[in-house]
């Protein structure tokens, strides 16, 4: 008889408001060991709320919180020896230096990485000796991430983590998460972005206005789209777009600098071909890609908006 592994993380029925506003609205989540996952959604949707809790800066108002097994409220101290967390609204005593805080933050775990080689992966080599408030945004934000990772925490809590970021720094940063997770940290993912979400994350929930509305993989968000499908060319000669519109499959058809864009499904990519050829057209410079998770988003939360009954909370599991 075989045992499912306890998650790392393990929220259940987890409620905070303030005051009328209701923040979290029962959640539940399970983040599986060794995992990256996602909580995406737009701004004030309840993602770092939720995350302060799991960090137990935060007392929830219902439900239960366990990472690595632990409650942490009532075992801090235990929980902070294992788990790295940065927040999107991180600070620092202003004179601070980034060496000082670096080997502070390493001297509180049994196991550190080396500070020095964590700060010039991200690029803060040249500003060791700068103290916090001398900082740029996207500096300061870099420092957060480096202490969140520099104690090999089993778990790490990561929340807008490119935020403030260029997108060389971002990638470099991406790049370390992978590097983390393969070393054995659980990780989970607090974005808005999605193209972070889908280029980082084993599974992504969806949250809105403090609910969860679906959890999937990237691919599989994609898949539950109308069009998960792109469609794209330059047609040699000027055509109907209205009977591409009038094939089964086919939810939209735009038109952009002469270039064709055909959303649709699996099946109907080869109507379509049919359908141009039986036009005497030819589709040149010919691309079929995946719906964006942008696209996914958009079409889930639409479909809860219009939906009248509250629908059911997804647990992920």
């Amino acid at each position: 008889m075989t045992t499912t592994p306890a998650p790392a993380i393990d929220v259940r029925g987890l409620r905070k408001t303030y005051g009328p506003v209701v923040a979290v609205d029962h959640v539940d989540l399970a983040v599986a060991e060794g995992e990256i996952f996602g909580v995406l959604g737009p701004n004030g949707s309840g993602k770092s709320t939720t995350v302060e809790c799991i960090a137990g800066m935060r007392r929830p108002d219902a439900g239960t919180v366990r990472i690595l097994g632990l409650d942490p409220v009532a075992d801090h101290d235990a929980v902070k020896r294992s788990v790295g967390v940065q927040l999107q609204s991180a600070g620092l005593q202003p004179k601070l230096r980034v060496r000082e805080a670096l080997d502070l933050f390493a001297s509180f775990y049994d196991d550190p990485r080396e500070p020095l080689e964590l700060a010039t992966r991200l690029g803060l080599g040249d500003r060791l000796d700068h103290p916090w408030r001398k900082l740029s945004g996207g500096q300061q934000q870099r420092l957060a991430i480096a202490l969140a990772l520099v104690g090999r925490p089993r778990v790490a809590l990561l929340d807008e983590l490119s935020t403030g970021l260029d997108p060389r720094s971002r990638r470099d940063v991406w790049d370390l998460v992978e590097e983390v997770r393969a070393d054995g940290t659980t990780i989970l993912l607090v974005t808005h972005l999605m193209e972070e979400a889908q280029h980082l994350c084993d599974r992504i929930a969806l949250v809105e206005r403090g609910r969860i509305l679906v959890v999937d993989t990237p691919e599989g968000l994609i898949g539950r789209t109308a069009a998960p499908l792109v469609m794209s060319f330059v047609p040699d000669r000027a055509l109907d777009t209205g009977g591409l519109v009038a094939l089964a499959g086919v939810s939209d058809v735009m038109e952009r600098s002469g270039r064709l864009q055909v959303a649709c499904d699996d099946a109907a990519v080869l109507r379509v071909l049919d359908w141009l050829h039986d036009q005497h057209v030819r589709p040149e410079h010919l691309r079929v890609t995946e719906s964006s998770l942008d696209e996914a988003y958009l079409d889930l939360v639409a479909g809860d908006e219009t939906t009248t009954d509250a629908p059911e909370k997804e647990s992920i599991r």
